[in-house]
């Protein structure tokens, strides 16, 4: 009977822990099959600039984010956004992208109110291959127009847009190879 008891006890516990452990969900997975329309562009050009960039998916069912980076008029950055709806987040979980990148330092941004004009932002560097990027949520913190504000990291309970931008101050190409972004 104990034997029996210890066995279901066991059962119950590792049944809790399945759902108690937060999994990886896939948040946009970049396919042959996958719509990038609902990604948005924006570039420097809303404030004059001359960047220009665009998001598509490649022969290899990635998605590539690239263009040129132009510093005329003031300008020296490219972006894409997506709008995921209102997606439930705890402040501990992490972002992981998968992606390949050209070396060159790019922002993974989230907003958790996609009318809010700031954005919370990470930086991370590139290698040139393929690698997994993981950024804590609590580790974002927020910005606007490039400048860090004077407010709490993420500690929100969802997120309604997500996205990546690149705006080293040179000129550049770039090309950033994403397969997906997945929160875990």
């Amino acid at each position: 009977m104990f034997q029996y008891f210890m066995k279901l006890s066991s059962f119950i516990l590792f049944s809790l822990l399945i759902f108690l452990v937060p999994m990886e969900t896939i948040l946009f997975d970049f396919s042959e099959k996958a719509d990038v329309s609902d990604w948005q562009i924006v570039n420097d050009n809303v404030m004059g600039g001359r960047s220009n960039s665009k998001l598509l998916i490649n022969d290899a069912g990635n998605g590539v984010f690239t263009g040129t980076i132009s510093l005329e008029n003031n300008g020296g950055f490219a972006s894409t956004r997506y709008n995921t709806g209102t997606y439930p987040v705890l402040p501990n979980q992490t972002i992981k992208i998968r992606l390949k990148g050209d070396g060159q330092r790019y922002q993974f941004r989230v907003k958790n109110d996609k009318r809010a004009y700031w954005s919370y932002i990470q930086y991370f560097d590139t290698s040139g291959d393929w690698e997994t990027v993981t950024i804590a949520l609590g580790a974002m913190y927020p910005t606007y127009r490039g400048r860090r504000l004077e407010a709490p990291n993420f500690a929100e309970n969802q997120i309604e847009e997500l996205g990546f931008l690149i705006g080293n101050k040179k000129e550049a190409t770039f090309a950033l190879e994403i397969d997906y972004v997945a929160i875990d």
